[in-house]
């Protein structure tokens, strides 16, 4: 059974055509589905939990939204065993869709999805915090820091719904970046990574990524890899804000990993130790002022559709 969820209320305004598109296609191929929208913030992993709770056996999830329609879903599920994803993406960054390899293509998606039935188990990582009684799940990264900072800003931002509009709302975290920068704060760190202990002093940002791309597309981890059972960090640290500025450029052609300023790292678990707040987020979701977080894997934990 297919049970979607629509976020028609995208900032991009896509949400509502694209559902007009897929219940099309859904009522051509006598595809039963129940669908339902969105009212509310959270209110995407309300569904995604009462669905997992239906009696169906095989159940498939098909998400029209942006990246945080689909962290809310996958935070929701509660049976990843009976419970596949697939996405067709509504938002301004899609870091996650382009991550993964979705296809723009509407009508390609779908028929990957429900005709081809392609399907592929991918990794998940898992992300704890003090006073966070459980782990959050994400899909495409979790971290401190700027770009944790970064995505605070553009919940709430302006020239993010103006870029939306125009269609130009990937460049918002760019922009927000280089804001951020002028007011740029450092935060001295101890890094656990699978038992060894690594000094980060003067951190400007940590990210655990899932996919090699957060914020519009920026690759922090050119390497990282979908079903690798691992995740990989990304830190900027001991760098002057004006110097910054020059390495942004090259951060952003994946060419940063040889830099002295830069941490990369392939692993399964890392707790980051902190001393004083720094902002988290998970999927550019913010989380809150933290100084103790845990970051793991969850080795092909989601069956996601329409993917080889």
């Amino acid at each position: 059974m297919v049970y979607v969820i629509v976020n028609k209320t995208s900032k991009t305004g896509k949400g509502a055509g694209n559902w007009n598109k897929v219940k099309d296609f859904l009522i051509d191929r006598n595809i039963k589905y129940t669908a339902y929208q969105t009212k509310y913030k959270g209110h995407a992993s309300v569904l995604a939990k009462q669905i997992s709770r239906l009696p169906d056996e095989d159940i498939t999830i098909l998400v029209l939204g942006g990246d945080g329609t689909v962290n809310e879903v996958v935070n929701g599920i509660t049976d990843f065993d009976k419970v596949s994803l697939a996405v067709v993406p509504c938002g301004s960054g899609n870091d996650f869709a382009k991550g993964v390899g979705i296809s723009k293509d509407i009508d390609e998606n779908l028929e990957r999805i429900f005709v081809k039935n392609e399907e592929r188990a991918v990794d998940l990582g898992l992300v704890r915090w003090e006073e966070h009684e459980r782990d959050r799940i994400f899909t495409i990264s979790s971290g401190v820091g700027m770009d944790a900072i970064v995505c605070k800003k553009a919940l709430t931002s302006k020239i993010k719904t103006y870029l939306n509009k125009v269609g130009m709302g990937k460049l918002t975290y760019i922009i927000l970046t280089i804001l951020t920068l002028l007011q740029m704060e450092k935060i001295d760190g101890e890094a656990i990574i699978d038992g060894e202990s690594v000094a980060l002093n003067q951190i400007i940002f940590s990210a655990a990524m899932n996919l090699r791309a957060e914020g519009g597309g920026v690759p922090m981890a050119p390497k990282a890899e979908l079903s690798d059972g691992k995740l990989d960090v990304c830190a900027a640290y001991r760098l002057n804000k004006y110097v910054a500025f020059l390495v942004l450029p090259i951060l952003v052609l994946a060419k940063h990993e040889k830099l002295p300023c830069f941490f990369n790292k392939r692993f399964e678990e890392m707790e980051l130790k902190l001393a004083k707040p720094f902002t988290l987020h998970a999927d550019g979701e913010y989380c809150g002022e933290v100084k103790n977080v845990r970051f793991r894997i969850a080795p092909f934990a989601l069956r996601l559709r329409g993917i080889e």
